[in-house]
C-alpha cells in the first residue's frame, strides 16, 4: 500500500509542478480565514502568489489587531483596497481603496460605527461571505450590492452586483490611510468615459510610498465626480444607472513606477472582462504553487492547516516590478528591468528562520530574485534590506537581518547571484557604524545605557555575523572568516555565568542591578518582544560555544528543561503582546523563540525535540479564525509549521543543515526546481509508521543508504531523492 501511495504522489506532485492535473484543487484545503482573529493579522482577499495586487476588504478600525485591514471579530467595510500587509505588527498601504455606493447624499470620509452614515461605510453580511484563494465575495448591507473580487499579479478586477438604481456609483477612495498612512500627493483624472488614471503618494510606515493607477469600467459611467478636501483630489465617484442584479466590472492596475506602467500592466494581464476566467486563473495559479509540497495524511485538520500555511507564506515578498520588469528603488528612482523580478515586503527579521529556508527549498527561482532584489537594494541604500516596505527602509526590529538569506544563498551554492557583490552587501552592512553598531564594534558587545534593546540588537548582530563568517569561510576569505566569526562570540560577554541568563551590561562592564529574567517591557528594555528566558537561547550559531558558557552539555540541558517549566508569566509594564503562545516561558508567538526546540537535537538529545515540536504543532496551531498563537509575521509562523511537519528545521543562519524534529505528515513530495534537461526534481519524505503516539525517529535511510546524522543537507533535499522516517512509541536514544 505505501508503494502505491508513494508512486501516486510521484504522479500528481509532477502534475502539480507543471499544473498539468486541474482536477487535483488543493485550493479547497486552504482557509484564508485562519489567522483572522486573535493576533494572527493575516490578509483576506484575492491575490495571485507573492503577486502586487493584495485586493481585499478594508474595515475602519485603525488598531494593532486590524493591521492588515480585517479582522475575524468586526464586518465594517469602507472598501476594498489593492494592497494590504499580512500578518504584521504595524499597518500601512490600504492604496487604491474601491467602494460601490447606491445614493447621492453620500459622505466621503472613513467613518465611524457609531454613526451608520458617518462615511461611506457599510457592514458586511459575513454568514455569506466567500474567502478562496483568488477570490473573495460578500454582501454589503447598506447598498444592496455583492462585491466580489480576483486579480491577476498586478491588476484587480471586481464585480459588483447592484440593486435597480439611478443612483449607483463605484467610489475610488485615496483618503482611507488614517493614522497608518496618509497620503501627501494625489490625482485623479477621467481618460475616457469609462476609464480613469491617477496616483497616491502616501507617507506612514514606508515613509515616501508611490503608487500609480490606472481604472477601467466595463461600461460607461454618467459622470465622474471628483471631491478634493484642501485642493487635494482624494474621492472619484462614478455613476451609473443599474437595473436590479445588473453587474458592472472594474479592473484597476497598479504601478510602483508610472500611471503609463499601469496601464501597460493591465494590457499584458487582463484586457478582456471575464471576471469567472481571471478568477480560475487565479485558483490554477494557486494551485500550481500549492502542488509543489503535496503530504499525505488522514487528518482533515492537519492538511487544512498545512496548506493554509502554505499559502499563508507565498503573499509576500510581493512582486515590485511592471511588467517590463521597472522598478522604484531604494533610492527613490526608476529603474529599468534588472534582469530578475524585484520584490518588496521583506520581513526578514522574521523570515530569515524559516520562511527564507522554506523558499530555498520549494521556490528556488524566486528565492533567486529575492537575493537580487536585496542585492540591487545594498546597492541603491548603501545596506542590505532590514524591513524594507514598496521602496522604503522601516528600519524596523534590530540586528542584521538581511545577511543569513543572503549567506544562505551561497553556502547553498544558488546560480545567478554575483558572490562577490553578495559578500561585499553583507560585509558592508555588519561594519556600518549605524543602529548600535558603532558601540559593539567599539566594546565588543553593546552596552545597555547607549542602545535600548541592546541584548537582542547584539544577539541578532552575533548571529548575523556568525552566517557572514561562514559565508566567507566558504568563498575562501580566510581573513573575513576569522574577523567575523570572533564577532559572532559578542554573546559572551554579556552571559552572567551566576544567573545563568543573557542579560543587559553597561560601557562599565557592570551588569543590570534588579533584574528578572520575567521582566520584559516593550518601550525600554535590553530585550525586544522577549525577556531574557527567551533570549538567553539566542544563539543558533553557536551552540557548542553556548554550552561552553553554562560549563557543561549535561548543565546547558538541564537550563533548556527549566524553560518549559518555570512559570508563563511576564512581569514589567507595557508588555509585548508578542510574547505569546507559551509554554512555561518558551514563546512560540514570536520569532526569537522559534529556532530552540531544536537544541535538543543538536545536543543529543532529539526525543526532546520531537516531544516539543509535536506539542507545539498540534496544541499552537488550529483551524479556527483564533489558529496562530501570534502574528503571522509574512510567512514565518506558518513556514516553521510547514518545516516542523515535515520533519525538520534550519536552525543556523548561514547553513545548508536542516536538523531532524518529528514529522506531522506520514509523507510528502516536494519539488525542488528542474534538472539541466527541464524535467521536475522531486524530493520524497516517508513517516512509516507515524501516529499521535509514534514521534520518535527510530531509524533513518536516505535512498536506501542508511542514514546516522542529526540533519540533513540542502544539496540532498533539491537534488532530489528519498528519506525514511520509521518512526516510533519509544525514544530511540
Amino acid at each position: 500500500m505505501r508503494n502505491l501511495f508513494r508512486a501516486f504522489l510521484a504522479a500528481v506532485c509532477l502534475a502539480g509542478c507543471s499544473g498539468a492535473d486541474p482536477s487535483d484543487n488543493l485550493v479547497s484545503s486552504v482557509d484564508p480565514k485562519i489567522g483572522s482573529g486573535g493576533h494572527g493579522h493575516v490578509f483576506v482577499g484575492a491575490n495571485v502568489p507573492f503577486g502586487m495586487v493584495q485586493l481585499g476588504p478594508t474595515s475602519i478600525p485603525q488598531t494593532w489587531d486590524w493591521c492588515s485591514g480585517y479582522h475575524d471579530s468586526d464586518s465594517t467595510v469602507i472598501g476594498f483596497s489593492h494592497t494590504h500587509l499580512s500578518g504584521t505588527g504595524i499597518g500601512d498601504l490600504f492604496d487604491i481603496t474601491v467602494m460601490p455606493v447606491v445614493g447621492t447624499d453620500l459622505t466621503y470620509a472613513r467613518g465611524s460605527e457609531n454613526d451608520p452614515e458617518s462615511g461611506l461605510w457599510s457592514y458586511a453580511d459575513r454568514s455569506r461571505e466567500i474567502a478562496r484563494p483568488g477570490y473573495y465575495s460578500v454582501p454589503l448591507t447598506r447598498y444592496g450590492i455583492n462585491a466580489e473580487l480576483t486579480a491577476t499579479n498586478r491588476v484587480g478586477m471586481h464585480r459588483y452586483t447592484f440593486p435597480e438604481s439611478d443612483e449607483a456609483g463605484i467610489v475610488i477612495d485615496l483618503l482611507n490611510g488614517g493614522c497608518w498612512d496618509g497620503p501627501v500627493e494625489t490625482q485623479i483624472e477621467q481618460v475616457s468615459d469609462n476609464a480613469v488614471q491617477g496616483y497616491r503618494f502616501s507617507k506612514g510606515w514606508a515613509d515616501d510610498q508611490k503608487i500609480y493607477f490606472y481604472a477601467e469600467f466595463s461600461r460607461p459611467f454618467k459622470d465622474l465626480n471628483i471631491h478634493s478636501i484642501d485642493y487635494q483630489p482624494f474621492y472619484a465617484k462614478a455613476d451609473f444607472d443599474t437595473k436590479e442584479g445588473e453587474q458592472i466590472v472594474m479592473k484597476v492596475a497598479i504601478s510602483p513606477v508610472s500611471i503609463e506602467g499601469a496601464k501597460a500592466n493591465m494590457q499584458a494581464e487582463l484586457p478582456g472582462w471575464d471576471f469567472d476566467a481571471v478568477a480560475q486563473e487565479a485558483e490554477k495559479a494557486w494551485n500550481n504553487e500549492l502542488g509543489k509540497i503535496r503530504i499525505e495524511t488522514a487528518n482533515e485538520d492537519i492538511r487544512k492547516i498545512f496548506y493554509t500555511a502554505l499559502y499563508h507564506t507565498m503573499i509576500a515578498p510581493s512582486t515590485f516590478c511592471d511588467i517590463d520588469g521597472a522598478y522604484r528603488g531604494a533610492d527613490g528612482q526608476s529603474h529599468a528591468d534588472p534582469g530578475h523580478i524585484t520584490h518588496t515586503t521583506f520581513s526578514l527579521w522574521d523570515t530569515y528562520r524559516a520562511a527564507m529556508p522554506l523558499y530555498s527549498i520549494f521556490q528556488p527561482e524566486r528565492y533567486t530574485d529575492f537575493i537580487n532584489t536585496m542585492l540591487a537594494i545594498y546597492k541603491e541604500q548603501g545596506k542590505l534590506p532590514v524591513w524594507h516596505l514598496h521602496g522604503c527602509e522601516t528600519n524596523c526590529m534590530v540586528g542584521n537581518p538581511g545577511i543569513p538569506p543572503v549567506a544562505d544563498a551561497i553556502i547553498k551554492g544558488f546560480d545567478g547571484i554575483d558572490y562577490e557583490l553578495a559578500f561585499e552587501a553583507m560585509k558592508a552592512s555588519a561594519l556600518r557604524p549605524d543602529r548600535g553598531q558603532d558601540h559593539r564594534m567599539k566594546y565588543g558587545y553593546l552596552p545597555n545605557d547607549l542602545f535600548n534593546e541592546s541584548v537582542a540588537y547584539d544577539l541578532e548582530y552575533a548571529l548575523a555575523d556568525g552566517a557572514l563568517a561562514n559565508a566567507a569561510k566558504a568563498l575562501g576569505k580566510e581573513e573575513d572568516h576569522q574577523y567575523f566569526q570572533n564577532r559572532s562570540r559578542s554573546y559572551r560577554q554579556l552571559y552572567d555565568p551566576q544567573l545563568r541568563f543573557i542579560r543587559g551590561k553597561d560601557s562599565k562592564g557592570e551588569f543590570r542591578k534588579d533584574y528578572s529574567p520575567f521582566h520584559s517591557s516593550h518601550r525600554a528594555d535590553d530585550y525586544c518582544e522577549g525577556n531574557g528566558w527567551q533570549y538567553t537561547w539566542l544563539v543558533p550559531h553557536d551552540l557548542e560555544g553556548l554550552m561552553e558558557c553554562f560549563g557543561s552539555k549535561e548543565a546547558f540541558i538541564e537550563k533548556l528543561d527549566s524553560l518549559f517549566i518555570v512559570p508563563s508569566i511576564i512581569e514589567g509594564e507595557e508588555v509585548s503582546p508578542d510574547i505569546s503562545g507559551l509554554i512555561g516561558q518558551y514563546a512560540h508567538g514570536n520569532e526569537p523563540s522559534h529556532h530552540i526546540l531544536y537544541f535538543y537535537t543538536m545536543a543529543g538529545q532529539p526525543w526532546k525535540t520531537a516531544e516539543k515540536v509535536r506539542e507545539v504543532l498540534k496544541t499552537l496551531y488550529s483551524t479556527s479564525p483564533d489558529g496562530l498563537s501570534g502574528n503571522e509575521d509574512v510567512g514565518q509562523m506558518s513556514a516553521w509549521y510547514i518545516l516542523s511537519a515535515l520533519g525538520f528545521y534550519q536552525v543556523e543562519p548561514g547553513s545548508d543543515r536542516y536538523w531532524f524534529g518529528s514529522p506531522l505528515i506520514d509523507g510528502a513530495e516536494i519539488c525542488t526546481g528542474r534538472d539541466k534537461d527541464g524535467a521536475e526534481i522531486t524530493f520524497r519524505i516517508t513517516a512509516e509508521n507515524n501516529s499521535p503516539e509514534n514521534i520518535y525517529i527510530q531509524s533513518i535511510t536516505l535512498n536506501g543508504e542508511e542514514y546516522r546524522k542529526g540533519y540533513i543537507e540542502h544539496k540532498d533535499i533539491v537534488r532530489g531523492g528519498d528519506l525514511i522516517l520509521k518512526m516510533g512509541p519509544e525514544p530511540a536514544k
